[in-house]
């Protein structure tokens, strides 16, 4: 059986002494650290509300800029890869809290970066009074909520979905809850987990500037990074602004792949459950580097054997019998008190929901509201269905061929990491000149960083496809249109499936960005809920911005549960 502290790969003899690779390491590692600190110390700096945070368009500023928004997305990197190793583990674990903690997570997918930030921004502010660090938590917060429930969703599907034999090896062995965790299910589900981080970094790019260009109850304020450049550049309508921090971007994005993100897809090869292949196998300069030198070597051996070490915390209690080692079944008293609990508790929200509504906006705003977010579910609907017609067959062709797939993820990580507000120029320049309805040429914007989801499930599902599958499908001489029929919808049907839904609950989030247009002085809105809770965001309208975010999350959860979960079903029972 595979796990995460015993496996390395031609790590080279241990020797005291540095050699070259040490020495053209070092400087990387200290440039790295000094950067990090230097950064740290400016999001710690006095601070007052309502004090203007200048952020210039000198081309100049940007590498500072570009530093501080890395820090960010890290910082809430980290804080979602922690909150999903808790949530998964529990949600997976637990069949009383999967029935709770998988609603949840519909519910907090659903709700908008703006709703987060609207309820964020002052008990933060008020956390840290007279310091930046507070702004600084708020905006790292709004990024944590772009990044942590897809990664949180990933990883519990990869529990769920460990191979049966091993799980029966790890009741042979023995193992308690946390040794499965760090044994069996972590490396099982990293491939996949590192693939959802990097297009997590994706979505936080994607919301940049709303996390980072704070607009809330007339407060406006700008912390220096990239995604308020941005905003500056959007408000001053300087298009040379905008090419320079989409550079920016780009370098930002190269730079942490290389550094980062490559690295750990390659050593992360070693956890697949079916042998690489030699053209498939993921290279890094960076970790070719690492494995070759003396000192890391000798921090790696330590490090792990101290998570070696850990994993003796919550041994399996039993008296070496097979009976006494099997886990307990729970009481159904419990199961059912549980569940009692769960409806006792829908019924006091929908009631507090009932008497929101009737005192503070309404039945006639809440029909609106609705009408407004039938529009956007039409939206979300027929891009969701153009962008599968389109990028389906594209991503099968690469991932039929997987010398192109490398290529292909690099540069879509790059287009979903591409802020749809930069796109505001020349969208308000076309829809002007062309005199272009905004409810319908608005509309693609809200796909357009999104359905990069379905192209990185495809392309995955169609490598997958087993080479006997196909030898067997030219043997049977299958061609065209029922070669597609037979062979590959079903193979790609479930990775489709799981692509479509993140892109789908992507789309309503970027609704609150197409929906509502600005470049300079000139403001296009489309009708849709996406606009009005954005319209409300600004005017500090809380009661509104409240009903706009809790109809979002009822249209997203029935969506969630009577289409798409049906349809994932589906997808798993004709799974390969």
């Amino acid at each position: 059986m595979f796990h995460l502290f015993d496996l390395r790969r031609d790590l080279p003899a241990f020797k005291s002494a540095p050699n070259r690779w040490d020495w053209v390491l070092l400087p990387m590692v200290l440039a790295l650290l000094v950067f990090a600190g230097f950064g740290a110390m400016q999001m710690s700096r006095p601070f007052v509300v309502g004090q203007a945070l200048q952020v210039s368009l000198d081309p100049a500023y940007l590498p500072y800029y570009l530093l501080r928004t890395i820090l960010r997305m890290f910082t809430a990197l980290a804080f979602s890869l922690l909150f999903s190793f808790v949530f998964a583990a529990v949600a997976a674990k637990y069949r009383a809290a999967e029935k709770a903690m998988i609603p949840l997570l519909d519910v907090l997918q659903s709700v908008p970066i703006l709703g987060f930030q609207a309820i964020a921004i002052a008990p933060f502010i008020a956390l840290f009074p007279g310091n930046l660090l507070g702004v600084e938590c708020a905006a790292i917060f709004a990024i944590f909520t772009s990044q942590a429930w897809n990664m949180a969703f990933s990883l519990f599907q990869s529990i769920k979905t460990v191979p049966p034999e091993l799980n029966e090896a790890a009741r042979i062995f023995r193992l308690s809850g946390w040794q499965r965790f760090w044994r069996l299910e972590l490396p099982f589900a990293m491939p996949g987990l590192l693939w959802n981080m990097m297009m997590s970094m994706s979505g936080g790019w994607f919301f940049l500037v709303a996390a980072e260009a704070i607009s809330v109850a007339g407060q406006n304020i700008k912390l220096p990074g990239i995604g308020s450049y941005i905003a500056v550049a959007i408000e001053a309508r300087d298009i040379t602004a905008i090419a320079w921090a989409i550079a920016a971007m780009l370098a930002g994005i190269l730079l942490y792949d290389q550094l980062f993100f490559r690295p750990l897809l390659a050593w992360a090869d070693k956890f697949r459950f079916e042998e690489s292949q030699g053209d498939t196998a993921q290279q890094s300069w960076v970790l070719n580097w690492m494995r070759r030198s003396h000192w890391l070597h000798a921090l790696s051996e330590k490090f792990w054997a101290q998570m070696r070490r850990a994993l003796g915390w919550f041994p399996v209690s039993h008296n070496g019998t097979s009976i006494q080692s099997r886990p307990k079944t729970p009481n159904p008293l419990w199961l059912r008190a549980w569940d009692a609990l769960i409806v006792v508790a829908a019924v006091s929200a929908l009631y507090r929901l009932l008497v929101f509504v009737h005192s503070e906006v309404g039945w006639t705003e809440v029909a609106h509201v609705a009408g407004l977010g039938m529009i956007t579910l039409t939206r979300v609907m027929v891009l969701i269905a153009l962008a599968s017609l389109v990028w389906v067959p594209i991503a099968v062709w690469i991932g039929l061929r997987p010398r192109y797939s490398q290529r292909v993820q690099a540069l879509a990580q790059f287009l979903a990491a591409f802020p749809v507000n930069l796109m505001f120029p020349m969208v308000v320049f076309v829809l002007v000149a062309l005199q272009l309805s905004p409810n319908v040429w608005l509309s693609p914007l809200m796909v357009f960083g999104t359905q990069w989801y379905i192209l990185f499930n495809v392309v995955a599902g169609a490598a997958s496809i087993p080479s006997e599958l196909r030898l067997a499908a030219d043997n049977l001489g299958l061609k065209g249109w029922l070669k597609w029929k037979r062979v590959y919808l079903p193979a790609i049907f479930p990775s489709y499936i799981t692509g479509a839904i993140t892109a789908s609950g992507g789309s309503w989030n970027a609704s609150i960005v197409a929906e509502y247009v600005t470049w300079g002085k000139t403001t296009l809105i489309a009708d849709g809920l996406g606009s009005y809770i954005k319209q409300m965001t600004d005017a500090g309208d809380f009661h509104r911005i409240a009903l706009g975010i809790g109809v979002m999350c009822v249209f997203v959860m029935l969506l969630n549960r009577f289409f798409w979960r049906k349809l994932y079903l589906l997808a798993a029972d004709r799974s390969l």
